[in-house]
């Protein structure tokens, strides 16, 4: 898969998308980052410890989240993204789902968009993306829960994210899909999508996984979002063993290790 200048090998690696997000009320971290300095700062330390692909955000898409403006979204990320292009040499993820916060994302610099509606909330995002010839990352979401056949529904329903790529001429070496933990799924289901992750190769495009210190963990172990990295850590080794290409995380060094342990024994003959 080719995200900006840089390919990804993700038949045979694993690579990490380190999260910023320039929220005040991001559910892990929200307020940490918003300050320009502290953003940089903090996209610095990810790319010391690992990271390959900085995926930056502007509104919190948490379960009951406040949408904010088009205009105080892009306030937030655009300038963000330029200068993390101008200083840093690194592929840039806008996580968005409004092409309108979209352009501006990829008129900053942007190398792809990452959105939580696989291009089904926004017509105008997928021929955006064309435009500038940008990777997309594709998630499953739902309004409900609701589900005749939880993983052959959400197959079918990221079948319907690729077409709409496809009908908009996005190449298949810019694409890359989501099972979306944590969206449109009761706290059974996304332990259910974590047990079947395999299945959503059969689609024919890199997997990402983003389950960092979310909910379906603090559920399981009883844990505040400030105690959930070993948890995340055991969804990291399950993507690895099922071959995914990415995993989203706050934590990339940790998360580095983990990967860098499951692949030296799966790699043995």
């Amino acid at each position: 898969m080719k995200i900006g200048n840089r390919e990804f090998d993700t038949k045979h690696h694993t690579y990490i998308m380190g999260i910023l997000n320039v929220t005040p009320d991001s559910f892990s971290d929200g307020g940490k980052w918003n300050a320009y300095d502290a953003a940089m700062r903090h996209t610095e330390e990810m790319l010391n410890s690992g990271c390959d692909i900085l995926d930056i955000g502007g509104e919190s898409t948490r379960p009951g989240h406040q949408q904010i403006s088009e205009e105080e979204e892009i306030s937030r990320v655009a300038p963000l993204i330029a200068a993390v292009k101008k200083n840093f040499d690194v592929p840039v993820s806008v996580d968005t789902y409004k092409s309108k916060v979209a352009e501006a994302a990829l008129q900053a610099g942007a190398d792809m968009v990452n959105d939580i509606w696989g291009f089904q909330y926004d017509e105008k995002m997928a021929p955006l993306v064309k435009k500038y010839d940008a990777a997309c990352c594709l998630m499953h979401n739902r309004n409900q829960a609701v589900y005749q056949n939880l993983i052959e529904d959400m197959y079918q329903d990221l079948k319907k994210c690729v077409a709409a790529a496809k009908a908009a001429g996005i190449a298949d070496d810019k694409i890359m899909l989501d099972p979306g933990i944590g969206f449109g799924k009761t706290y059974e289901m996304n332990l259910d999508v974590m047990k079947h992750l395999d299945r959503f190769h059969d689609l024919g495009y890199p997997m990402l996984l983003g389950t960092s210190r979310k909910s379906m963990i603090g559920l399981t172990l009883d844990l505040p979002v400030t105690e959930r990295e070993e948890g995340t850590l055991v969804t990291t080794v399950m993507a690895v063993q099922c071959g995914y290409g990415f995993v989203r995380v706050h934590d990339t060094e940790k998360n580095r290790r983990a990967i860098l342990m499951t692949e030296a024994i799966l790699k043995r003959a």
